[in-house]
Order: C-alpha cells, then sequence, then structure tokens
C-alpha cells in the first residue's frame, strides 16, 4: 500500500535536503539537523515509522547519504540493474534507483519486488566468518569526524571478532574521484535543464539554479575526458574487488549536519559541507558498483553513522546477503 510522496533535495541536485518548493525535510533523531539528502524524506520516513520502506534515487549517494544519517538501511544497486523510467534525471549516466528500509530483509524483499522476474528465498545469512572484505585505505578513512571513526572501527572490530577477514587495500589517483564527478553530473544536468533554466529560470530555488547555471560551463573536452577517468576508475575497484566478498569504508564522514550549515569541522579544518557528505559514496555511481549503507551505532548525541559496503557490478543480491551477515553480527555485539 501506498503512504505518500516524500520531500527531496529540488531535482535531486543536493545533499542535505534543504532547498525544496515544500520546506527542508528534518532528521527523526534531531529536527534542527538534516536528514541527508537528496532523498532525506526517503529515509526520514522509515526512520520515524511511517512507512515500511521508501524508494530514492542515487547520483553521488542520494541514497546511502540519507540512509546513513538516519539510521537506515539503504541500497544503490548496480547501474542499469532497475530500471528509471519516469525518474527526472539529475545525470542519466549516473542516476540509480534503489530502496531505503528498517533491515537488510526488507531491502532485499523491495528491491527483487523492483527488479521483476522470478523472487528467489533470501538464504540464511552466512556467518561473519566466512566474509572477506578490504577496507579502501587511505582516502575513506583519512577525513572522518572522530564520532565517526570511533563507530566505524568498533563495526570492524565486531567484525574481525566474529572471524570475518578484513584487510586494507588501496584505490590509485582519488584525487581525480571529486573532479571527474563534477564534471559529468553538471554536464548531464545542464543539458537535461538547459531549455526549462532558459523558460521558466525563476521556478527553480536560487541555490539550484546557481548551480544549473554554473554546470553550463562545462567544457565538451573536459566532460569526455572525465567519462575516460570513469572508465580508469571502474578498473581500479574491480580489482581492488578481487578475492573480495565487498570493500567496506564508512558511508558518510560526519554525523548528520545542522539545517543551513554551510561548513562542517573535522579535526582543524572547516569544510564544505556538500564535498563531505559525497567525499565517500560519489565513487560508486562514477563506477556503477552496488553499494549498501547500513546502521553501525550512534554518537554519544544520538545521531546514526552508516556503514557502507561496495559490492561486484550487477551483484546486488549478492551484496544482500554479505549485508544482511554484517548487520546480523552488529546487532549481536
Amino acid at each position: 500500500m501506498l503512504v505518500g510522496k516524500t520531500n527531496l533535495h529540488e531535482f535531486a541536485f543536493g545533499t542535505t535536503n534543504e532547498e525544496s518548493a515544500f520546506g527542508p525535510a528534518r532528521n527523526p533523531h534531531d529536527p534542527t539537523r538534516s536528514p541527508g539528502g537528496s532523498s532525506g524524506g526517503s529515509a526520514a520516513s522509515v526512520a520515524a515509522g511511517m512507512a515500511l520502506a521508501s524508494l530514492g534515487t542515487d547520483t553521488g549517494g542520494s541514497i546511502r547519504i540519507p540512509a546513513a544519517a538516519c539510521g537506515t538501511v539503504g541500497l544503490k544497486p548496480t547501474f542499469d540493474e532497475l530500471p528509471t523510467d519516469g525518474v527526472i534525471p539529475l545525470s542519466r549516466t549516473m542516476d540509480h534507483l534503489g530502496p531505503l528500509a528498517k533491515t537488510v530483509t526488507d531491502t532485499w524483499y523491495v528491491f527483487r519486488a523492483l527488479h521483476g522476474g522470478t523472487h528467489p528465498k533470501l538464504p540464511e545469512a552466512q556467518p561473519a566468518r566466512h566474509l572477506r572484505l578490504a577496507i579502501p585505505r587511505p582516502y575513506f578513512c583519512d577525513l572522518l569526524d572522530d564520532s565517526v571513526r570511533s563507530r566505524f572501527d568498533a563495526a570492524v572490530t565486531a567484525l574481525r571478532a566474529a572471524g570475518a577477514s578484513i584487510n586494507d587495500t588501496e584505490l590509485r589517483r582519488t584525487d581525480l574521484i571529486a573532479p571527474a564527478y563534477l564534471h559529468i553530473v553538471f554536464g548531464d544536468a545542464a543539458a537535461y535543464h538547459g531549455p526549462t533554466l532558459d523558460a521558466v529560470p525563476d521556478r527553480y530555488t536560487r541555490p539550484v539554479r546557481l548551480r544549473l547555471e554554473m554546470a553550463r560551463y562545462v567544457l565538451a573536452e573536459d566532460y569526455v575526458r572525465a567519462l575516460q577517468v570513469r572508465q580508469w576508475l571502474r578498473h581500479e575497484v574491480d580489482v581492488a574487488l578481487r578475492g573480495y566478498d565487498a570493500l567496506l569504508l564508512p558511508t558518510l564522514p560526519i554525523p548528520a549536519p545542522s539545517l543551513g550549515a554551510a561548513s562542517v569541522r573535522i579535526g582543524t579544518r572547516d569544510e564544505p559541507v556538500r564535498n563531505v557528505m559525497l567525499r565517500l559514496t560519489q565513487l560508486f555511481n562514477l563506477t556503477g558498483h552496488p553499494a549498501i549503507s547500513i546502521p553501525c551505532g550512534v554518537t554519544e548525541e544520538g545521531l546514526p553513522c552508516g556503514l557502507q559496503l561496495v559490492g561486484t557490478r550487477m551483484q546486488a543480491d549478492t551484496l544482500l546477503y554479505v549485508a544482511r551477515a554484517v548487520e546480523n553480527t552488529l546487532d549481536e555485539s
């Protein structure tokens, strides 16, 4: 049974869910904080108990970011694994559709319903001792809020104590991730929104309109180079996954930020909120690998933290089996 439509960041072009014709969605754990975005209303509705599950879209983390901020499960399948018919695009080359729910099991059932075809029964969760996981360091672990680092380290400790094999790995040229992502998403967004932006610019909220106007300055040569970088990064992630069931990393470097915050402090550094919130998720939109965020505890302020698992392309089912085993282990720790 459909319950209703949820709020989101306008045209899915943001990470905080503040810019919307209906006003901001709010985090159920602290209404002064963002629920994450762009699918913030989807995560907030599940976290608040309004619905068993919800749908979201993910172009740079927009399912996983709000899932982590609100303490739900959020799945971004492989690129093109689920159709995006009827979805207003932000980036036709990076948009993903996926479910959010309270548990991995509920997420699996919604994913299978969306996937169509046969609906195999969800296998029993494998013991953690069968898991082979890799943590991509240093980039994905070097800029974390202390509270997030503490919860991530505790999750790794619990998994190792349960017998999981966890090693470190490294992805090369992580400095290329953000520029490649930005050039592609800006180029794609400008191509879709250009005619509407010309016709009715005032119908957009000001921050989104300015972002789209800036997107028009992406050069064709930079867009093509970004596509080439994406192919190379996809190969890098494929190589990193060889011999492992999944990559293991935090979903968000910070707990949910305050509504209206333009920057956040991590250690001694002030960082733009949007850059920080995309940092650990946007790569897997570039490469198309399936990724899921599951809860891994709360900070001293009671704000949820998310644990991200990344799997082999076109094997979202397998990633969900791994996520269920991790979820069970963390629940028991």
